[in-house]
């Protein structure tokens, strides 16, 4: 049977992907159909054919699983941020958890059972950090929202159930500002217009909220009166930022920041560690499975007084400070400098002497710090970007033969793809899945190896 665009079909869903879609088979011509669910039958009509799958929509739900729920969000099938709202929350959880079990059974040759998920106790409402583009509705007038699935379309917000309450209420209060005032709007089209995004950043533990502004340019009008407004409204607003984005890209934010209130940064609490957030350095977004996820795998590493440990992507060292009470000596590296500037005042904030951060890329730090400093280290953390680690430092971590290695990763299949290059020298003891971003296809995984 040859599959052809438009036709319409009844399917049996028989998996899901890594996306959390649908996986079906017709004549054994995989089609993979989003917002379906393993169990369901379903017809659908076919939107894409390519020479080895396809690609196919919902017409009806014939025989709905049982863990399908009511969506609960307006703006949920254009959006693409929660693409799992249509499932219940602890069926998303196993899914998560087949998802890795999927890639260890393909990849590695120790088929290790994969832990269940770490899920969320409260799952809404939880993102500490909101990005929000600003847009032209068909009335012409701004808007913030979200970017509709796959596309720059920015698609109006009501109400946001994993963004904080709060930092949407402030996004809204700007925009209303930007109208009364007229203030031009970013159109990456043409490059021309001055406000491209709002980002909001809260700590959860502190209260304390920062704004940043995102400019094509350099002076917002009427920013005086904007900043007095922001601060009277909202008293726990401790920092305005003024972002400079004058380059045509999908960056959101540029290299420059104007502090228009505040000394540019909030603190949140971490565990027993009090942190400092600036614009530009990473903070895990959902500091509650943050704390888990940490704390998982601080003891899995089963640090000594004795032991030298590296962290490798420390960001603005989080997990460098969560390792340091229980280890000899931590060194951090982390390639963006305003990062590593707020990892050091966070260790001398927070009394943590046995810390030492470094700034530049992990590959060439790290072979600098092994091959000419001649360090070693008795326990190695990593959490690196999507990409991966890099075979340099994978070399140089096999190399120096650290005791155990504790790999945290928000990409599983990177994950995977890199544990397989340590399963020669190392056991891989376990891997566990930690829900950071939930009802949506996003899987964060700690895993520890043990040297043979």
């Amino acid at each position: 049977m040859s599959i052809q665009k438009n036709q319409e079909y009844i399917v049996d869903i028989i998996d899901n992907g890594f996306e959390g879609e649908g996986i079906a088979k017709i004549d054994n011509f995989t089609i993979f159909i989003p917002g379906t669910i393993k169990g369901e039958k379903v017809k659908i009509i076919i939107v894409k054919v390519l020479s080895s799958h396809g690609f196919g929509k919902i017409v009806e739900i014939i025989e709905k699983s049982q863990a399908r729920q009511d969506v609960d969000c307006n703006t949920y099938k254009r959006c693409g941020g929660c693409n799992l709202r249509h499932v219940k929350y602890e069926e998303t959880l196993k899914m998560k958890q087949n998802a890795v079990q999927s890639l260890v059974n393909k990849t590695l040759k120790n088929k290790l059972q994969v832990k269940e998920t770490v899920g969320m106790e409260n799952p809404l409402h939880y993102r500490n950090k909101a990005q929000y583009p600003i847009g032209i509705n068909k009335q012409g007038e701004p808007v913030i929202g979200v970017f509709a699935n796959r596309t720059h379309e920015v698609i109006p917000i009501d109400n946001c159930l994993i963004q904080n309450k709060k930092s949407e209420e402030i996004a809204k209060f700007i925009i209303e500002f930007i109208k009364e005032k007229n203030i031009s709007i970013y159109d990456e089209k043409t490059g021309k217009g001055l406000v491209r995004h709002i980002v909001t950043k809260v700590g959860i533990k502190t209260g304390e909220i920062m704004c940043v502004i995102v400019i094509n340019g350099y002076k917002i009008p009427n920013e005086n009166e904007l900043v007095e407004n922001l601060k009277t409204r909202y008293p726990e607003i401790k920092a305005i930022v003024k972002n400079i984005n004058m380059k045509n890209t999908n960056v959101i934010l540029g290299q420059e920041n104007i502090n228009l209130y505040g000394n540019g940064y909030i603190e949140d609490i971490l565990g027993e560690y009090k942190f400092k957030i600036s614009p530009l350095s990473f903070y895990q977004v959902n500091p509650v499975q943050a704390e888990k996820l940490y704390n998982l795998g601080v003891s899995m590493a089963e640090i000594t007084k004795n032991d030298v440990v590296f962290d490798l992507y420390c960001g603005i060292g989080t997990i460098s400070l969560f390792m340091s009470k229980f280890a000899k000596k931590v060194y951090g590296i982390e390639i963006v400098e305003e990062a590593v500037k707020m990892a050091k005042e966070n260790a001398q904030n927070n009394n943590v002497s046995n810390t030492e951060f470094f700034a530049g890329d992990v590959e060439i730090v790290l072979d600098d710090l092994i091959n000419n400093k001649g360090l070693k280290a008795d326990v190695v953390m990593f959490d690196p970007p999507r990409k991966g680690l890099d075979k340099k430092s994978i070399d140089n971590i096999l190399n120096i033969r650290p005791k155990k290695i504790v790999y945290i990763s928000c990409n599983p299949a990177t994950l995977i793809r890199d544990l397989a290059d340590f399963e020669n020298e190392y056991d891989i003891k376990t891997i566990i899945p930690v829900d950071m971003f939930p009802y949506t296809s996003h899987i964060e995984c700690c895993s520890v190896l043990q040297l043979k």
